[in-house]
């Protein structure tokens, strides 16, 4: 009898040790330990107060309500906010969540989202109150609000702030912000350089609308006029740029602040404005958005695949940073290639599902070096048809234009040169910048 329960003892502490190894595995992710490290790196750069995101997901009580909605989202992949396919190019700020991370997710929140023990919650991520970047070293704004009315279809808004700065700056980061968020459809902060004849008839601190320009079907307006400082949309991401790298901002140039303002059947008002940060020594290299854009076409109504080419051609060495493709409700996808002198290709980025709601910029994980003469080459597709959500009116032709129903075709990119180089020689001979580049 002894003997038997000296033979079972053994088999049965091994039951009982496997059976409490696996309830201790079966444990469910709970917020404080396993789900709030993944809203602080991926989510809470916009879910915060005062961000474009609709709610919060600073804590426990801001996320619990949302728990299925936040499952649904990851599941589908619509949040974060990340459309690259990834066959192609790999990117530094690739906001997509790993597979682990989604697992994680779902199984709190199938759990019955779990709080947790309140010490496994991490240290709160901290943000410059107001600001994404760091605390800027200057801000620039619209001198006096906007007042937007309650309807109406406004025209892009050209606010001329008169030369800041009497010597050159370097800027290192830059972010564009609205204070009403809900009327402001985008910003751009464009560098007027002296000399510049742009806009000339703006007066400083006053919104302008310039006269259109009388266009045919061998017009193209789409180029960008001057320098693009930094951008606003909804998902757009502040410029931030290594050591070592920035953008100049030249002695004596004037910043032009380009409002599109919404109306919704309510007044508002706002005033939008730029932070920069300062680079804090000389840089060695000079950072700067070229655009290659087709403001030619016109889409066929009903069209669901209508293909809109571009392409920008480099007039000297540069080192290739960072794509933003940029279209309105009816982009399909987009895709960018670089075309070497020699001939071959290699695609760089391609979007499948663009979305005009996130305005993305993907920065490349490995910057690439890009000889005298390679071609920055864009393939966009729109849609025109009745089964796209975001289309306007489907029975129109769709040309290009400044309003969301009205269509761009934009491939934005971030380049890299010695900051000696004039920046004419950027461009080949044949195309030069509105803004006409004398520097």
């Amino acid at each position: 009898m002894s003997l038997t329960l000296r033979r079972s003892a053994a088999p049965l502490t091994c039951v009982l040790t496997v059976c409490t190894l696996a309830a201790h595995a079966a444990e469910p992710p709970n917020f404080t330990k396993d789900v709030a490290p993944v809203l602080q790196a991926r989510c809470q750069e916009c879910h915060r107060p005062g961000e474009a995101a609709p709610f919060s997901l600073l804590t426990y009580e801001q996320a619990r309500p949302w728990a299925k909605a936040i499952k649904a989202a990851v599941v589908q992949g619509k949040m974060p906010p990340w459309f690259a396919d990834p066959h192609y190019g790999k990117f530094s700020n690739d906001r997509s969540l790993r597979k682990s991370e989604i697992d994680t997710v779902v199984a709190w929140v199938d759990a019955g989202a779990p709080r947790g023990d309140a010490k496994d919650m991490p240290p709160p991520r901290e943000f410059a109150n107001g600001w994404t970047i760091p605390k800027p070293d200057t801000v620039i704004e619209l001198p006096t609000p906007f007042e937007i009315p309650a309807s109406g279809v406004l025209e892009y808004q050209h606010i001329v702030i008169p030369a800041p700065f009497k010597t050159d700056q370097w800027v290192q980061m830059a972010e564009a912000r609205p204070t009403d968020r809900s009327h402001v459809h985008h910003i751009i902060a464009f560098i007027r350089e002296p000399g510049s004849k742009w806009l000339k008839d703006a007066k400083p601190g006053i919104p302008f609308v310039p006269e259109k320009v009388k266009e045919n079907e061998n017009t193209d307006t789409s180029e960008l006029p001057s320098d693009f400082l930094v951008g606003y949309a909804p998902g757009q991401p502040p410029e931030r740029f290594e050591p070592g790298q920035a953008k100049l901002i030249r002695a004596g140039s004037d910043i032009i602040l380009q409002v599109h303002y919404t109306t919704d059947g309510k007044a508002s008002s706002d005033r939008s404005r730029i932070g920069l940060v300062f680079a804090k020594e000389q840089p060695k290299k000079r950072v700067f958005t070229v655009s290659a854009t087709n403001g030619k076409f016109k889409i066929p109504a009903g069209d669901p695949n209508y293909r809109v080419d571009a392409e920008f051609e480099l007039g000297t060495n540069v080192t290739l940073y960072g794509l933003h493709p940029h279209m309105h409700g009816r982009g399909k996808d987009f895709e960018y290639r670089v075309k070497y002198p020699g001939g071959q290709t290699q695609t760089l980025l391609s979007v499948p599902n663009y979305r005009a709601t996130w305005q993305l910029w993907y920065d490349l994980a490995e910057p690439i070096a890009l000889p005298k003469g390679t071609k920055i080459e864009c393939t966009a597709h729109f849609d025109n048809s009745p089964n796209n959500a975001l289309n306007p009116d489907p029975t129109k032709d769709v040309v290009w234009g400044d309003q969301s129903w009205d269509e761009m075709m934009v491939g934005f990119f971030n380049v890299v040169f010695d900051a000696k180089m004039p920046l004419r020689d950027l461009f080949p001979p044949t195309r030069k910048p509105r803004a006409e580049v004398a520097q």
